[in-house]
């Protein structure tokens, strides 16, 4: 009965499954980000990775292949995720410009079918919320990742 009860409530084999969905590298826990804001609608597609690409060689400075290959972690990792906070904690660590800088690119991700998703939108707001960026930049980050996207269409 007790190890029924250990089970329950903490036992071995949720103790093996602590880990899963997590990582310690900002990068990987950026682009799980995005991976989720991309997934809040139910449809991830090709130009939504591109995006992702794009939005981590930005905000990191790096090498298309380096992003290619931490979005490709941030994948694996998204579909064990369990909330945004979990990556929040160590994107927060960035500074305010590149946090807000993030939350266009989150931005710019959800615009990438061309339509807007109240889920993904709430998605946005609610990483904004965690990684301390103010309404005011929030909505003004929304605004050009809006246009950027735009124009990238045309």
């Amino acid at each position: 009965m007790m190890n029924w009860l250990k089970s329950l409530f903490g036992g071995q084999e949720q103790e093996s499954d602590a880990s899963a969905g997590r990582t310690e590298d900002p990068q990987v826990a950026a682009a799980a980000l995005l991976v989720e804001t991309a997934l809040s609608d139910g449809i991830y597609a090709d130009i939504e990775s591109e995006r992702i690409i794009s939005v981590l060689m930005k905000t990191f400075d790096i090498e298309h292949d380096a992003a290619s290959a931490i979005l490709d972690e941030a994948e694996d990792l998204a579909e064990e995720a369990t909330g945004a906070h979990q990556y929040t904690t160590l994107v927060k660590g960035l500074a305010e410009e590149k946090r807000v800088q993030f939350i266009e690119g989150l931005y710019f991700v959800t615009f990438a079918d061309g339509e807007k998703c109240p889920f993904e939108d709430a998605f946005v707001r609610h990483v904004a919320s965690l990684l301390h960026v103010d309404d005011r930049s929030r909505a003004e980050a929304r605004q050009r990742a809006e246009q950027l996207s735009l124009d990238s269409l045309n």
